[in-house]
């Protein structure tokens, strides 16, 4: 019966061309601009690590010293010489600090220029930690890490662009004034949002890094962070023994008893290092990934709001198609009143309606799904660090005809129902 209300319900809209359009163009125009905002906030606010994003956790400790303002706000970042005595402190656990930077790739047989890369600096457990796997080789050892061993991964991109895709391992790279060793290529890896990069200095999402290479070495070969903050006259040559704060860290901790084993170990550390006046303050953070996201704030305020409006603004769009479908409705008057004097019961009435309000839905949401196609694309065209993301997705074309279906149902529920309780008798009067 249902498509034989369909039916009907097509046939229906044909007689009234012009009607038609506009309450298919208004129902559209709702789904698009709804679609088109939050598939943005929807690529925005994603979990880059869904599989272990409430075991990974990042820390910040207070390192300000005494007397200097604002002593009793949390760093996002921390020094060297912190970094390390928390490694020392809890061995066992798997751990990383992370920093980002440029690195300068020299001349190559082929590419006779010397070109730039963005480095992302670790210790080895930091493989692990982020879900990077390998399509050649591996990541270098805590062996590498200890004797400041000369190594790097690289990404799929930057292994393309310098060895074209060839299996790179064992090759030589020249970083610097440096010859560095390749031991792994990675697998194409570039979580949105960049979470381990959103207080390193760089942009929180885009492209990924291109090498990846030990912090300790990096320092002996006169790196300079992407972002540093120093609380006396900085000394880049010995960053182990800086004044500075300029590194990101990062935990897994599995199970509750292991974070809260974590916190108390943090609260000791801080605690012992203001009794010998390093530190003002003993407070101490430890933020898992989600919510340290959200105390980041990735997801901008303006993206946020547009989401909000363009829900209003599908509101005020179904509320003006319900109108134009119950004009239609009334003007139908008679030929409603015949076919309840035939025989046919309210339910069948409604019914009609009904399928006719879905036909519209669906027509609504091609045109919608095509208009957000266009939206989106004239995101892509926006100066701003997430353009390139803005694309629809398996999960949003879905939802894209969810909102068209439910949409079209409720905006016809007021028509279909006022369709079904016309009583015949006075419409068949007045012929």
């Amino acid at each position: 019966m249902w498509l034989y209300y369909l039916k009907l319900g097509l046939r229906s809209l044909r007689r009234s061309p012009t009607l038609t359009v506009l309450t298919v163009l208004m129902l559209a125009t709702g789904i698009a601009a709804c679609i088109t905002t939050w598939t943005v906030y929807h690529l925005l606010s994603g979990d880059p690590l869904p599989d272990r994003s409430g075991q990974l956790f990042y820390v910040r400790l207070n390192p300000t010293p005494p007397g200097v303002e604002a002593a009793d706000r949390l760093a996002p970042l921390m020094s060297y010489q912190d970094a390390s005595a928390l490694r020392q402190l809890a061995p066992q656990i798997e751990q990383t600090p992370v920093a980002l930077g440029t690195i300068v790739i020299g001349s190559m047989a082929g590419k006779p220029r010397p070109s730039t890369a963005e480095g992302l600096l670790g210790r080895a457990p930091m493989f692990g930690l982020f879900a990077m796997h390998f399509r050649y080789g591996g990541p270098w050892s805590a062996a590498d890490d200890a004797s400041h061993a000369r190594v790097v991964v690289l990404s799929e991109a930057l292994n393309r662009q310098l060895f074209h895709g060839e299996n790179s391992v064992g090759r030589v790279l020249p970083v610097g004034m440096h010859d560095y060793r390749v031991v792994g290529v990675l697998r194409p890896w570039s979580p949105q949002p960049r979470f381990y990069a959103l207080s390193l200095g760089n942009r929180s999402y885009g492209g990924a890094d291109g090498a990846f290479m030990p912090v300790t070495t990096q320092m002996d070969d006169g790196f300079v962070p992407e972002n540093i903050n120093c609380y006396a006259e900085p000394d880049f040559r010995h960053l182990a023994r800086a004044p500075c704060v300029w590194l990101g860290y990062w935990v897994q901790l599995r199970s509750r008893p292991d974070q809260q084993a974590y916190r108390r170990l943090l609260a000791g550390y801080a605690g012992q290092q203001k009794s010998q006046g390093r530190f003002a303050s003993a407070r101490t953070g430890l933020d898992d990934l989600r919510a340290w996201l959200i105390h980041r704030k990735v997801v901008p305020e303006d993206v946020q709001l547009q989401a909000n409006i363009a829900f209003g603004f599908l509101w005020i769009c179904m509320v003006n198609t319900a109108g134009l479908l119950l004009a239609k409705c009334l003007r139908r008057s008679r030929e409603i009143g015949t076919r309840r004097a035939l025989g046919a019961s309210r339910g069948a009435i409604f019914a009609q309606f009904l399928a006719e309000s879905v036909a519209v839905g669906l027509a609504g949401g091609a045109l919608g799904l095509l208009l957000s196609l266009a939206g989106l694309w004239a995101v892509r065209q926006q100066p701003v660090a997430y353009a390139a993301l803005a694309h629809l997705d398996g999960s949003m074309f879905m939802l894209a005809w969810g909102v068209a279906l439910a949409a079209s149902v409720l905006a016809g529920l007021l028509p279909a129902w006022r369709a079904s309780v016309l009583a015949p008798a006075s419409q068949l009067k007045a012929m």
